[in-house]
């Protein structure tokens, strides 16, 4: 019997992108028997696992359409002030973040979820990569959402966690681990260069770590493919909005799920890290989307979000 996985990255704000394409997978009517998720990926999965299936996904978008920063990346003069007295571990508040969290997840113990569930987060005192399966899930997804700086790390058991992504923000060796012989990969970050840096603090580290974890993903893909038969949904290309920018929610949903829906449709390539190679758009020609430069099939842009060439 195959075993299939999702492995779901983080992203922040970028998550967004992931729903898109956990839509075209469920209207082509791929599933999954489990899911791994880092961070922002973490949510998703956390949500997916508890609602499977297409209603599912199209609620989880419903709740994407309506989150603004502020939802989960709160702060205030205030807390910075603290911030700056070592008075507060991060500049975010993470109270908002986890009572969306209990408001919409619909169970309180990993193992209650419909489909199986792992959680990826780091623990701090170690760098070790942790896997949780069991436990309060919504104290497993903070931990592994709490980006340093961003957001305090969280108590798990004897484990004081941090952001899963400092270890292993795609975590496709944690698939693997876990059994899985076909892996489809739902990568959240950039393939193209930003157009200029980001603008706020919380946007800067969130791009730095984005930034850091694509080499690392590309080199797992590579290191993988002939492990397992891996699936790389490609990221949206031209995409130039910041990890904490949720006003783009809505079209890069569509534009993911459009993209994904394509690529189903085409035979796997037999290099799945082809598309996630750093490029830039400065000199082409013309906007691209949801393949990588080096694929023929032009697509529009969102207004406002391209890079001018």
């Amino acid at each position: 019997m195959v075993t299939t996985a999702f492995v779901l990255s983080g992203g922040g704000s970028l998550g967004s992108v992931q729903v898109g394409m956990l839509l075209a997978l469920a209207e082509s009517g791929v599933t999954p028997d489990f899911i791994v998720g880092t961070s922002v990926g973490a949510i998703n999965a956390a949500y997916v696992a508890g609602h499977p299936g297409l209603d599912g996904v199209r609620s989880l978008a419903e709740i994407w359409s309506g989150l603004s920063r502020r939802d989960v990346f709160p702060t205030d003069p205030l807390r910075l002030v603290r911030v700056a007295a070592r008075r507060e571990p991060g500049f975010a508040n993470p109270g908002p973040l986890r009572r969306l969290l209990e408001r919409h997840l619909g169970y309180e113990q990993i193992e209650d979820a419909d489909c199986s569930l792992t959680v990826v987060a780091t623990e701090v005192a170690t760098g070790r990569e942790v896997h949780i399966g069991r436990g309060d899930v919504a104290d497993a997804v903070m931990a592994s959402a709490a980006l340093p700086g961003v957001f305090p790390p969280v108590q798990v058991g004897a484990h004081l966690l941090m952001d899963g992504g400092v270890v292993n923000n795609t975590p496709i060796s944690a698939a693997v681990a876990h059994g899985a012989d076909v892996v489809y990969v739902l990568p959240t970050g950039y393939a193209c260069a930003l157009p200029h840096a980001p603008r706020s603090p919380v946007g800067m580290a969130m791009h730095a770590v984005t930034v850091a974890i694509q080499q690392r993903l590309i080199a797992d893909v590579q290191a993988l493919q002939d492990v397992v038969t891996l699936r790389v949904a490609p990221p949206l290309c031209p995409l130039a909005v910041s990890p904490v920018d949720f006003s783009h929610t809505v079209e890069l949903v569509q534009r993911a799920r459009e993209s994904t829906l394509g690529w189903l449709d085409q035979p796997a390539a037999a290099d799945q890290s082809r598309h996630l190679r750093l490029h830039s758009h400065r000199h082409e020609g013309s906007h691209r989307e949801g393949f990588s430069s080096a694929d023929p099939a032009p697509r529009n842009s969102i207004p406002g979000t391209a890079e001018e060439h």
